[in-house]
C-alpha cells in the first residue's frame, strides 16, 4: 500500500503543473491572435497608417489607439473578430484629431474612396474624388468604359451621396493589361478573415445593403452569405457587391428575401 503522504504529494505536483500550464497556455494564444491580426491584409494595408495598439487577454481583444477614419475602426474590430481563438473585442478605437465632421464634403470624400479601394474591379488608385453638398466629381482613369460605368453605380449607391459626374476617361490597352495583374496578385494575397471583414464593412457602406442583417463566412476566398433582406433585388445587390470585394473567388448567396 503506497504512503498517503506520496499520494497527496503526487496529486498536488499534477494539479500544479495544471494550473501552470492554463496561463501559460492562454498566453500562447493571446501572442498568436496578436501576431496573427498584424499579418493580416487588412491591417498591412488599410490599417497600415492608423496607431493600433492590440491586447488579448483569454482571447478577450482590446483595441485603443486612433484611426484616420470610422470606418477603419468596424474594419479593425471585425478583422479581430474574425480571427481563430478570439472570443470577444472591446473595440475603444477613435478617430484621431482633425477628422472630418460627420456628413461634410471632406468625410463623404474619405467614404466614397474608402468604399471604391473595397471593390476590386474598379481603379480606385487612380480615381480622383471631389464633393460638393453632396454632388460626386470623379476624374482619372478607368480600363473600360464598363468600368467607368461600374464606378458610377458603386459611387452613387454610397451614403450621402445624391448625384455622381463621371468625367473619368478611359485608359489604353497597356494600362488595362498591367492593371488586372496587379488587381489578380492583389486577389491571390488575401486572408479569408480580411475578405469576412472587406465584405461586411462593403455592404455596410453602400446605401441598398447597410440595412440588412447579413451574415458572411470566407473559406480559401469562397463566401457564403447569410441572413435576411427585404427584397430579392436587395439579396442580389447583395452578392454582386461581394463578389467585386478584393480576394473574393466566389459567393454562394443564401440570404432569404421576403
Amino acid at each position: 500500500m503506497k504512503n498517503p503522504m506520496y499520494r497527496f504529494a503526487l496529486i498536488a505536483t499534477v494539479a500544479s503543473t495544471f494550473l501552470i500550464n492554463v496561463p501559460l497556455f492562454a498566453s500562447g494564444t493571446d501572442d498568436r491572435i496578436e501576431s496573427a491580426a498584424k499579418e493580416t491584409y487588412v491591417f498591412k494595408t488599410y490599417l497600415q497608417d492608423d496607431n493600433i495598439k492590440m491586447q488579448s487577454k483569454d482571447g478577450l481583444v482590446t483595441l485603443t489607439g486612433t484611426v484616420s477614419e470610422a470606418s477603419h475602426k468596424s474594419l479593425a474590430g471585425e478583422t479581430v473578430a474574425g480571427l481563430p481563438g478570439v472570443k470577444g473585442v472591446d473595440n475603444k478605437l477613435v478617430e484621431k484629431d482633425g477628422a472630418p465632421a460627420a456628413k461634410s464634403d471632406a468625410w463623404l470624400i474619405t467614404k466614397v474612396k474608402t468604399t471604391l479601394l473595397f471593390h476590386s474591379n474598379v481603379n480606385a488608385i487612380g480615381t480622383e474624388v471631389l464633393a460638393e453638398n453632396g454632388t460626386i466629381t470623379l476624374r482619372g482613369e478607368a480600363t473600360s468604359v464598363a468600368q467607368k460605368d461600374l464606378t458610377t453605380e458603386y459611387v452613387m449607391d454610397v451614403e450621402g451621396v445624391t448625384q455622381v459626374n463621371n468625367k473619368m476617361t478611359v485608359a489604353n490597352a497597356a494600362i488595362k493589361t498591367d492593371q488586372n495583374a496587379k488587381v489578380d496578385a492583389i486577389g491571390e494575397a488575401i486572408d479569408d478573415t480580411s475578405i469576412t471583414a472587406l465584405v461586411k464593412a462593403t455592404l455596410l457602406n453602400h446605401r441598398s445593403t447597410s440595412a440588412l442583417k447579413t451574415t458572411v463566412n470566407t473559406k480559401e476566398g469562397v463566401v457564403t452569405l447569410g441572413g435576411n433582406a427585404t427584397s430579392p433585388a436587395a439579396k442580389d445587390l447583395a452578392g454582386k457587391f461581394a463578389r467585386d470585394v478584393r480576394g473574393v473567388k466566389k459567393v454562394i448567396n443564401n440570404i432569404s428575401a421576403t
